[in-house]
């Protein structure tokens, strides 16, 4: 096994902000009502890139910096800031600002990355910080000849599929290819409904900021098991396959009743956090899955689909279910799977998206955010959301020196809310690669009682020697 090293420097060589290479004239871009649904947060992703053959350090920075500029041309949004409206709201300042660039070089191989252990690696270290801009990129160089590519960006103005279209764009750049994607930031298809009209359950999913009690006062003695930390994870398709069968074990397959891998994961995360022979069992634990909203926006509509397939920003909702500690633990995985299954199904419709948008308007300019986010945390009472990141294009990342031996989010929030997303792995044979942000005595949980299922990344997993 390979010596990790988490001790290591990182040592910036050089800041410099790269602007569009055609400015726009600068406006102002309101945020759509889904938009204004997401708290200030930053959201990081990185690859990772064996010694290219015919690239040297500064040539890969000359390449991604000259495909950046040219990038911001049609993705103007990411070079301006988030400034204020006349109600206090939030909106898109496009004023060719720019994207904060570093450069950096670390004194560690690629090899010995613990991967695993992302906060001792990657946070604050490889990720960079985003300051005024609504994009940061970190270049790192390793020692090995090997090199990172990071980015942190602002979740406020673009969700997943939105970073991911930026990504693939990027790299098309690089390249000389044509855009696959043009993005459009046509808020007009957003816009509410008069008269507004919305389903009462979009009330048990959202809720004014202002209606949450203060937050409790964090005890600086707290429990260590209270302090989230991140983990990275990969699941063999075979363990995948085998907790879809369990979450199917009660259906019947000809119904078209079949529970999903994402449903069979979710429902196996659920049970696991559970497990703590602690726990009291009359206690409740809540688990949400973040919807992306275009599939059902669209709703086969192909029209609809030209302006929303290439819609850059949020469209996103986290239905979640709360359940009683004692059931979670007791009842059959197909059980846990169905009732997730169950949740999700009130809001897997356009109608639900449709309504959400009207919700906002009916209560602005207060903000608002997702229950699951507002309700308090503890390991007594926990909560999780999972995203799937199922279409994280790690493939696509190619910038003309090779595609990416390792990509992932990297998504430490702040919150007490548990954090997951799986995504493909690199190796393209089905396995997982399973981003995890819990409560430290959630992961110590699921690594004794799922270590069969959840194996900690390593480099030799990863083919890095």
């Amino acid at each position: 096994m390979v010596h990790v090293k988490r001790d290591f420097e990182v040592k910036v060589s050089k800041n410099e902000v790269v602007v569009p290479v055609l400015p726009i004239q600068e406006n102002k871009l309101p945020l759509s009502n889904l938009d204004l649904l997401l708290p200030p947060m930053n959201v990081g992703i990185f690859f990772c890139y064996k010694k290219p053959k015919n690239f040297t350090f500064d040539l890969i920075v000359v390449v991604l910096k000259k495909a950046l500029a040219q990038t911001l041309v049609s993705y103007s949004a990411f070079a301006g800031e988030l400034v204020k409206n006349d109600v206090g709201e939030p909106e898109l300042l496009c004023n060719n600002r720019g994207v904060d660039f570093v450069e950096a070089l670390a004194d560690v191989e690629l090899k010995e990355l613990d991967l695993y252990n992302p906060d001792a690696t990657v946070e604050g270290k490889l990720v960079p910080k985003r300051q005024q801009g609504l994009l940061a990129i970190q270049a790192t160089q390793l020692k090995c000849g090997g090199l990172l590519v990071a980015c942190t960006f602002s979740h406020q103005v673009a969700d997943a599929y939105s970073a991911n279209m930026f990504l693939v764009s990027w790299a098309e750049m690089a390249m000389s290819k044509p855009l696959s994607q043009t993005p459009s930031f046509r808020r007009s298809i957003l816009f509410p409904r008069r008269p507004a009209s919305y389903d009462l359950s979009v009330d048990n999913m959202y809720v004014p900021i202002s209606s949450l009690p203060p937050p409790e006062a964090t005890d600086e003695d707290d429990d260590d098991d209270q302090i989230a930390i991140s983990r990275i994870y990969y699941i063999v398709s075979d363990r995948i396959n085998d907790l879809q069968a369990l979450a199917n074990a009660d259906n019947d397959s000809s119904s078209g009743k079949k529970r999903t891998k994402l449903e069979a994961f979710s429902a196996f995360l659920w049970k696991m956090i559970v497990t703590s022979e602690f726990t009291r069992t009359d206690n409740f634990c809540r688990l949400g899955i973040v919807v992306d909203g275009r599939t059902r926006l669209i709703n086969g509509d192909e029209n609809q689909e030209k302006l929303i397939k290439p819609y850059f920003g949020n469209v996103l909702s986290i239905p979640f279910g709360e359940k009683k500690i004692e059931e979670l633990k007791e009842k059959p995985l197909s059980w846990v799977a169905n009732e997730i299954h169950e949740f999700l199904g009130t809001a897997v419709t356009k109608e639900h998206f449709l309504g959400l948008i009207d919700w906002v308007e009916d209560h602005r300019p207060d903000p608002c955010l997702a229950k699951i986010y507002g309700a308090r945390v503890s390991e007594e009472e926990p909560a999780v959301v999972v995203s799937s990141g199922q279409h994280f294009p790690v493939k696509k990342m190619d910038f003309g020196w090779g595609e990416p031996c390792f990509g992932s989010y990297h998504f430490p929030w702040g919150g007490k809310s548990g954090y997951v997303m799986p995504m493909p792995s690199p190796k393209g044979n089905g396995d997982w690669i399973v981003y995890m942000h819990l409560l430290k005595g959630q992961l110590e949980l699921i690594e004794k009682n799922a270590a069969d299922v959840f194996c900690p990344l390593n480099s030799e997993y990863l083919c890095f020697n």
